[in-house]
């Protein structure tokens, strides 16, 4: 009652009329008056003079209770008052990527009905108060990119239902709350990336059975030992400990046995396999490795301390006779010389390797053969395999090179690497293990490195070994499409792209897509066109990328979506495009499937309509600059489906264009063109798309910027 009077005389004092309204009106009003700039005037329809908020922009109620307040990517600018605590049904609160700062009012954590906190992309700042452990019920909390400091709570070991816990790029310090890896047994994602946690990793933290993805410690200053309980984490599970003050050995057990040192680098203190770094008492050269490259060539230590122990034993009780010593004089002899006639056998073999690697242009693999001299399946790392003559670089430089961490997906992670030459390379890294498909691979892998063409990513060369599969790309330095017209969290804005921009890419993506579907040895299908698959080059040309990629971790035994599960994540998704945004923070996850064809959810031959209608939905955006999922009101519709309806009830050009193309006017004429293009791309019906090569020559037919 106290709190209903308090929120009254804040709305009195700033003149609103109370009328009718509820109490959860009032607190949500009071929300509206923290807000100091609204730009979108996404909450204008918030007016007193309803009898309650279960109308208003961004609010879900469930009778007539708010259950959901979601307003991402609205660019408010403002702080959280405290009579957010009113709200004593609210089960979602999502205000990503907007302008909020100030530290979380305490009374945000009297909702004990809370599911979901999504706060990323903001400039909240101070700790987080001990009270986050009333919120048992807490299944989601993302505090990433942010400005929060102090120490997580202990009292957040308490949220056991946590699936998503997300804090990386804030200013979080001191160590985690003991007991964390027994709390969180149901977490399924977990990023504590960019921080400043120190102490050590929690030694229970391989109780964490149900993470996927990345477990994200990186960029932190976590010290000691590696806990061997965190190689009992799933075995799909990437561990992510790079940057960090850790020391000691690695621990060769589970998910942390076969990864490459890339996991670990920016430890200074820490040694062993897959480090070059070896552990004191190691042997020399044992133990040594390559960057990417897993050492599972460890010798048995056991036999041969056990084989110097029994020596040691026998000569001090009784010395060693003179024929014993002859003996093993002579056992030396007759050991050097095998050693010798091995290395000559093995010196042969490499020559000939060579030789049969220069008349097959296939530089340094070399290649185990079984006597009737078929190719194994198991291929022994000697080099990576170019695939074009302008590759003047070897494996060891390759790994030698600075690396840089450039993205991660489901399949595999992306670095940037720096030859020290100066030369940069895009190498993906496909993942461990699984099937040894080496045939099948190369020639996917070649046929993929035979597409040369301005507008799409060429693949310049691969390694594929037993426990490791890179693919060498060159290295495109401008992001992708994805960035270029809609940013990303905590980057700086930049200059929106013009009319002419944007022209100019739809033609290049067209005159790729042409080479690929009509030039390629087998008349391709990409099968994932979508903007975040379309680099930006020197000169912002576009370069399709990620031609072939799933079809290749799928032979590599990496982890790779498949046609049947982007279905699966699409259909779940169309069916929620009218619910509530209460949602709205999750489905954008796996937003790549609204660029997919309606007809991939009953077909399984890919067809290279398809791409022709993922390419209208970028055409679309190109145009509109929104995402390819909108919210209207507090539903979600697909960017198709609303440019349709825009159609159908004849909206003038203005209401459907990027408002950063408003100044345009002079290129109406071309943008109208365009728009019907790209509506015949994404007509439902696969016959009555257009293909490539009439999209193409009907873009070329309009003029290119400075034209």
């Amino acid at each position: 009652m106290l709190t209903s009077l308090l929120i009254f005389f804040a709305l009195l004092c700033n003149h609103i009329p109370v009328n009718a309204l509820n109490d959860e009106g009032f607190a949500l009003l009071t929300f509206k008056q923290s807000v100091h700039e609204d730009p979108t005037g996404s909450l204008t329809n918030w007016n007193s003079s309803d009898e309650d908020a279960c109308s208003w922009n961004g609010v879900t109620c469930k009778e007539l209770k708010v259950v959901s307040l979601s307003i991402p990517r609205k660019n408010l600018y403002g702080s959280l008052p405290s009579s957010l605590g009113f709200l004593s049904s609210l089960r979602h609160l999502n205000l990503r990527s907007n302008r909020f700062q100030g530290p979380l009012p305490v009374q945000l954590f009297d909702l004990q009905g809370l599911q979901s906190l999504v706060l990323y992309g903001n400039s909240f700042d101070g700790s987080v108060s001990d009270e986050i452990g009333r919120l048992k019920l807490l299944q989601t909390l993302d505090l990433s990119q942010n400005l929060f400091s102090g120490s997580l709570p202990s009292s957040l070991l308490q949220c056991t239902r946590l699936r998503t816990l997300d804090v990386s790029r804030n200013n979080f310090s001191g160590s985690l709350p003991d007991g964390f890896g027994s709390a969180f047994v149901s977490l399924e994602k977990l990023d504590l990336a960019f921080n400043q946690f120190n102490g050590s990793i929690p030694s229970d933290v391989g109780n964490l059975s149900s993470l996927q993805g990345t477990a994200d410690f990186s960029h932190n200053h976590f010290s000691g030992l590696i806990p061997p309980a965190l190689g009992e984490l799933p075995e799909k599970v990437y561990i992510d400990l790079t940057f960090n003050n850790l020391s000691g050995p690695i621990p060769q057990t589970g998910a942390l046995m076969n990864r490459g040192p890339t996991a670990f680098i920016g430890n200074a203190g820490l040694c062993g396999p897959p480090l070059k770094d070896l552990c004191q008492g190691d042997e020399l050269g044992f133990n040594a490795s390559y960057p990417f490259i897993p050492s599972n060539n460890r010798p048995d230590d056991d036999d041969s301390d056990g084989g110097d122990s029994g020596t040691k034993q026998k000569s001090s009780s009784s010395g060693l006779s003179k024929t014993a010593v002859v003996a093993i004089v002579l056992c030396d002899v007759i050991g050097i010389c095998l050693v010798g006639l091995l290395f000559t056998y093995c010196y042969s073999k490499f020559c000939a390797c060579n030789n049969r690697d220069k008349d097959s242009k296939k530089r340094g693999l070399c290649f185990r053969k079984d006597e009737s001299e078929t190719l194994s399946e198991n291929v022994e790392h000697c080099d990576i395999v170019a695939l074009d003559a302008q590759v003047a670089f070897n494996l060891e430089e390759l790994l030698k090179a600075s690396a840089f961490v450039l993205g991660k997906s489901g399949i595999g992670i992306v670095y940037k690497v720096v030859l020290e030459n100066g030369l940069t390379l895009a190498v993906r890294r496909l993942g461990e293990g699984g099937s040894q498909r080496f045939k099948e691979f190369q020639t996917e892998v070649e046929a993929i490195g035979k597409l040369r063409h301005p507008n799409i990513a060429s693949l310049r060369a691969y390694y594929w070994s037993v426990d490791e599969k890179l693919l060498i790309y060159d290295y495109v330095p401008n992001g992708n499409l994805a960035t270029a017209l809609h940013g990303k969290p905590g980057m700086v804005s930049v200059a929106p792209l013009t009319w002419s921009e944007r022209l100019r890419v739809a033609k290049g993506i067209a005159t790729g897509l042409v080479h690929l579907h009509e030039f390629s040895p087998k008349k391709y299908v990409h099968g994932d066109i979508k903007p975040s698959n379309i680099l930006m080059g020197q000169d912002m040309e576009p370069k399709i990328s990620d031609f072939g990629l799933a079809r290749l971790a799928n032979i590599a035994g990496g982890s790779s979506p498949t046609i049947q599960s982007n279905r699966i994540i699409q259909t779940e998704e169309r069916q929620h495009h009218h619910k509530s945004i209460s949602s709205e923070f999750t489905a954008h996850s796996s937003s790549g499937s609204y660029y997919q064809a309606p007809e991939t959810l009953k077909t399984v031959k890919p067809s290279q309509k398809w791409d022709v209608y993922s390419y209208g939905v970028i055409l679309l955006e190109l145009i509109a600059g929104r995402s390819p999922v909108l919210e209207v009101g507090t539903s979600e519709i697909d960017l198709v489906r609303w440019i349709q309806v825009c159609i159908e009830e004849k909206k003038p050009l203005c209401d459907v264009l990027d408002p950063c193309l408003a100044p345009e006017v002079d290129k109406e004429d071309e943008i109208v063109a365009v728009l019907k293009v790209a509506i015949s791309c994404v007509n439902s019906s696969p016959e009555k798309r257009p293909t490539m090569r009439h999209v193409s020559d009907t873009l070329d037919r309009l003029p290119m910027a400075g034209d």
